[in-house]
């Protein structure tokens, strides 16, 4: 419990023990009721300090129209009635502020506990990098190091900087970037991201980025900014409580004052001042508006938190009000649905053992610096003895042709093999086909292709569980690679051999086909090419592990770990938090309404306004505080 909420709680005892304690002890003197006025009024001045300053000062600034006006003024005049009829029946004055700061402290502490989980990702700044000089180490401000340095990070520090390990191994914990509980292994020339904690060995670390442009540095630049953008529910409740508290402050002026004359002038009746006046006090204590003014915004940052708590971060409840809206999700394929590195996934028509062709082809291969040579270096998984390659000749758009223990081994495409007169085998998988001859015979064919994620199947079925309508994949891919995985996924509708200008084409024509104004579409991706597509759609949701700053800066929503089922759990998100936001709406405005009816029509008293004020604000907080466990 924080300070303020410390302070808040012994205020609220206080005063409950001492009208507690003021109930029992019999005033009966003209002396001893103006002492329990005074002891009656030092209680509410206890409980409702904060208040009345804040009222005073909403008066200076020329906002005068706000709850606490509204239970300052009902307050008061429930003091000035119980003085002015000499009933001595002060409880109800002190029970509006106490029960009104009862429901403050749950605010308060409702918002502490959705801000906990968004300041635990402010755990992730580091607060020092450790330089090695003169065999020492020294803490140095992470801001101050320069690119390309060399950092020591020990087991149980953070790692400060993004960049490559160039000694030692050891296990990360991820949870606050990913929300995922699995320590991470790592060793030397693995990529490492700022904001993990180093678990068990020393490492050493090339920095990659300045601090201003690490990820650590992002995301707590994305957290920091993420209440700043409200949405739509939050801009209504905020324009209707800027129109709404001055109305019911006129309308209570004109049940304390037009009533009375209209029984008088009118009617030929006894006026009954003080029954209209306290009709006028219990109807502002019913309407003031906190339930909605506090439950809204609350909800959403709430969402945020609990989103944030899954390895989800939503830069703005605007973005998080949309996303429950959206029918489309269109998918880039590498490096969101699949894992962006290319492995041998099949081996076909081989003459030999398959370990054996790999090692032909990956011996043949073992100068080369494209993608394919290093998927079939991992699929050789041993140390390549370069002393039995020689003569390595590279054909350009077709493969290399290299004598590997005294054989000729063309290792390429289907040019290659027609090149060297070579009668091959047609595959019928997607992927890159590599095709393997021997002395001038053909020897079989390695199949290299992008592996799916284990987690896009179930993500594409949940999404369709949420009730999206539409899954598509926009790829630069061959089309029979994009079709292959859009048919093993359950995707709807593939385009594939995209360039980046015809993805944003594609986005373009699927946000113009959309009929309903009210249903929006969501692109997913990870890659520089994909922040035109990020930007350009309703909300861009972006990799953060793997993706680049480009897509990550233009995305709206960012998934820390890459798992495409996150994207899911964002959406599932943002549909329960609106949920609860319509729910408090609901709630809220139908029972002052009817409580505002009732306090007008003399049948509601002052107890019945407590409870139609802090009674729903507090009802509306606790259902609020439920999008914390949303998804």
């Amino acid at each position: 419990m924080t300070k303020k909420q410390k302070k808040m709680t012994w205020r609220i005892i206080t005063t409950f023990s001492s009208l507690v304690i003021l109930h029992f002890i019999p005033f009966e003197s003209k002396i001893a009721s103006l002492v329990k006025l005074a002891l009656y009024f030092a209680a509410y001045l206890l409980i409702s300090g904060d208040i009345l300053r804040k009222a005073g000062q909403g008066i200076l600034n020329r906002q005068v129209f706000d709850e606490n006006f509204l239970m300052t003024i009902a307050s008061l005049g429930a003091f000035a009635l119980a003085i002015y009829t000499k009933s001595g029946d002060y409880v109800e004055a002190v029970a509006v502020m106490l029960f009104y700061q009862v429901g403050e402290l749950f605010e308060n502490i409702a918002v502490g506990k959705s801000r906990k989980n968004i300041s635990n990702l402010m755990d992730i700044r580091p607060d020092y990098a450790n330089i090695e000089k003169d065999g020492k180490l020294e803490k140095v401000s992470p801001e101050e190091v320069a690119l390309g340095s060399i950092i020591v990070v020990q087991p149980g520090e953070k790692i400060p900087l993004d960049g490559i390990v160039v000694e030692g191994s050891s296990s990360l914990n991820t949870t606050a970037l990913t929300g995922e509980s699995l320590p991470r292994d790592l060793s030397k020339d693995d990529e490492v991201i700022s904001g993990c904690i180093n678990l068990t060995g020393l490492i050493k670390i090339r920095t990659t980025k300045k601090f201003s442009e690490s990820t650590v540095s992002k995301i707590l630049e994305l957290v920091e900014n993420s209440t700043s953008r409200k949405s739509k529910s939050e801009a209504f409740i905020s324009k209707f409580a800027r129109f709404y508290t001055p109305i019911v402050c006129y309308s209570a002026l004109a049940i304390a004052l037009l009533s009375p004359l209209i029984r008088t002038f009118i009617l030929g009746l006894s006026p009954l001042w003080q029954t209209w006046l306290y009709r006028a006090l219990t109807f502002l204590v019913i309407s003031c508006p906190c339930a909605l003014v506090i439950s809204i915004p609350l909800t959403f940052f709430a969402g945020i938190g609990g989103a944030s708590r899954n390895g989800i971060l939503v830069k703005g409840s605007n973005y998080l009000e949309t996303l429950s809206k959206v029918k489309t999700v269109v998918f880039d394929k590498t490096g969101t649905l699949t894992h962006g590195t290319f492995e041998v996934s099949a081996i076909h028509h081989s003459k030999m053992e398959e370990e054996k062709l790999i090692e032909y082809a990956a011996l043949a291969e073992c100068a080369s610096s494209h993608p394919i040579s290093k998927s079939l270096q991992n699929a050789h998984n041993k140390e390549v003895d370069r002393k039995r390659v020689k003569d390595i000749q590279e054909l350009s758009g077709m493969g290399i042709i290299a004598l590997v223990d005294e054989k000729s081994v063309a290792v390429g495409n289907k040019k290659l093999m027609d090149h060297l007169k070579v009668e091959y085998k047609e595959c019928h998988k997607s992927g890159t086909i590599i095709h393997i001859a021997i002395d001038g015979e053909y020897s079989g064919h390695i199949v290299i292709s992008d592996k799916i994620k284990k987690n896009s199947k179930e993500a594409v079925s949940q999404l369709k569980k949420l009730g999206i309508e539409k899954t598509v994949i926009l790829t630069g891919d061959a089309k029979k690679t994009a079709e292959d995985v859009a048919t093993e996924l359950g995707v709807d509708q593939v385009f594939s051999e995209l360039l980046p200008g015809d993805k944003v084409t594609k986005i373009e024509e699927i946000l113009a086909s959309q009929k309903d104004k009210n249903t929006f579409t969501a692109f997913c991706g990870d890659g520089i090419n994909d922040a035109p597509v990020i930007s350009r759609s309703d909300v861009g949701i972006a990799m953060g592990a793997i993706g680049s700053d480009a897509a990550i800066e233009a995305a709206d929503i960012v998934i820390m770990d890459d798992d495409p089922l996150k994207i899911a759990k964002a959406i599932r998100i943002s549909k329960q938090s609106l949920k609860i936001v319509h729910q408090n709406i609901t709630f809220s405005i139908g029972v002052k309404s009817a409580c505002l009816l009732l306090g007008a029509l003399g049948i509601a008293n002052m107890w019945i306004a407590i409870f139609a004020d802090v009674g729903v604000m507090i009802l509306a907080v606790l259902n609020a505080i439920r999008a914390l466990r949303a998804g």
